[in-house]
This record gives C-alpha cells, structure tokens and sequence, in this order.
C-alpha cells in the first residue's frame, strides 16, 4: 500500500520521539523554528479559544509527536483531556512530562511565551501544571481501525484537535478525507474540530530518516471540512520563515470548524 514512497511514514515505521522534539520544538539556539512551531501555533490556538464557544467536558488530541503546547489555552476550556498517541515510544515520552519524571522533555521555553501573550497572566500561575492535571488519558490508538482506540470506546468529544497528524498519515486526498471522517465521528453533534497543517509539504526529516507528508493546499482543507459538514469558524495562515533543510513545507495553518447538528 505505501511501498510506492520513498520515504517512511510516521505510524507504520514509528520514529525518535525524544529527537522529533528536539528538532522542531526545542530551546536550543540552532532550533529554527520558534516563529512557526511554537509562537504560531501558541498564538493560534490562544486565538481559538478566546473565541469563547470552544468549550465542554471532553476534548481528544490526535497530534504528531509528544508535543503538548499547543494544548495550553486548550486546558483553560477543558478539564478532561485525552491525548490519542500511535506509538509506545511518543506515549512514553508524553508520560514521561505528565509524571515529571527525570529527563522529561523541557517545555518551560513554551510556557513563557504564552505568559507574554496573556496581559492578565499570573506570573505565580503553573501552566503546565494546570495542562498536567488536565489531561486525563493518554491511549494508543491505531488509525486503520474502524474504532481507532479498540477495544477501549471513548466518549463523544466536545472538541478534537488534530495537529499535523493528518499531513503525515495520509498519502493522498482520499486519506486524508478518509480519516478526517474518522476524526469527525469521535465529536458530539455540533462539536469542534481544530486542524493545524503544514501546506505544500513532501518530507520532514527525524535524526536520518525522511518520512512522507501529504501535500495538499489551502482550498483542499476548506473544502475537505465543509464536505464532510463542517462549518469553519476561523482559518490563519503564516508563511514559512524559518531556514532548514529538515522538512520543506511552504506555510502552516491554523483552522477551526464545528460541525453542523
């Protein structure tokens, strides 16, 4: 079935979790993404939620990695969050943050930015330990099956937030749609479904290995999410800035929708 790409694919070969963060969200001064990865994406999604009709008991995360900031404004709205993760290795890593276990992952840089952003903050006020508290469940799951977390049947969520998941599982349009649709059918009616992409992308690249992206634009999500009865409520693109040969996307984008009772 994916033996036609020459590059490996995120949830059949797995990859360095640990390095994955390394690469695209860390502190470190070589680490050329912070415009993209961790203030757009903090900021978009701060942006979401200050809309104010984002809300409930139960939001699921399908995103690529153990990455968990862009779930900070999320934990605001939602005290019951839970994260779906393909690997043991990413869910690991994530438990490894949520326990603050020796060697975790440092997010501190991450939370920082979102204090600048928030005029009201409180400096004393432990972002990551409200997010800690607030997620609930972390699940393996396993996107080829029909109930993606069998045998365990979760709950309908309120909100599901996908980031970059869908670019890297799917290998062309009819995937994407395909577990889009899956997506979907874990949202109560009239739930929300936050995306966050990168457009015109090939590859990203994790330590030696390039693992495929599906590449798809702007006008394919929109209409992607109203053909399967979304309503987008917000779209922001930011075109890349950031110099790397590590993964050679064009731009992100942050979308909103919810979907039609």
């Amino acid at each position: 079935m994916m033996d036609s790409s020459p590059h490996k694919f995120y949830h059949v070969h797995g990859f360095d979790s640990r390095q994955f963060l390394e690469h695209y969200f860390s502190d470190k001064p070589d680490m050329v993404f912070g415009d993209d990865t961790l203030k757009f994406l903090i900021d978009n999604f701060r942006q979401v939620f200050a809309l104010g009709h984002i809300n409930g008991d139960i939001l699921i995360d399908l995103s690529i990695g153990s990455a968990v900031h862009h779930l900070y404004s999320a934990c605001e709205f939602f005290k019951n969050i839970i994260m779906l993760k393909v690997s043991n290795r990413c869910i690991m890593e994530l438990k490894r943050w949520v326990d603050e276990r020796t060697g975790a992952f440092y997010w501190g840089h991450t939370s920082t930015l979102l204090q600048k952003k928030e005029e009201n903050s409180d400096p004393f006020q432990d972002q990551e330990a409200k997010l800690r508290s607030a997620i609930q469940h972390v699940v393996k799951y396993d996107p080829e099956k029909e109930n993606m977390t069998d045998p365990l049947v979760l709950p309908p969520a309120d909100c599901v937030i996908s980031a970059c998941l869908l670019d890297v599982i799917s290998k062309d349009q009819d995937d994407y749609i395909r577990y889009l649709r899956k997506f979907s059918r874990l949202l109560k009616p009239g739930g929300h479904l936050i995306i966050f992409g990168a457009l015109s992308t090939t590859y990203f690249t994790v330590g030696k290995d390039k693992f495929h992206v599906f590449t798809y634009d702007e006008d394919f999500v929109r209409k992607a999410l109203v053909g399967e009865g979304f309503i987008i409520d917000y779209c922001n693109v930011k075109e890349r800035t950031a110099v790397s040969d590590l993964v050679d996307y064009k731009a992100f984008i942050s979308i909103a929708a919810h979907k039609e009772k």
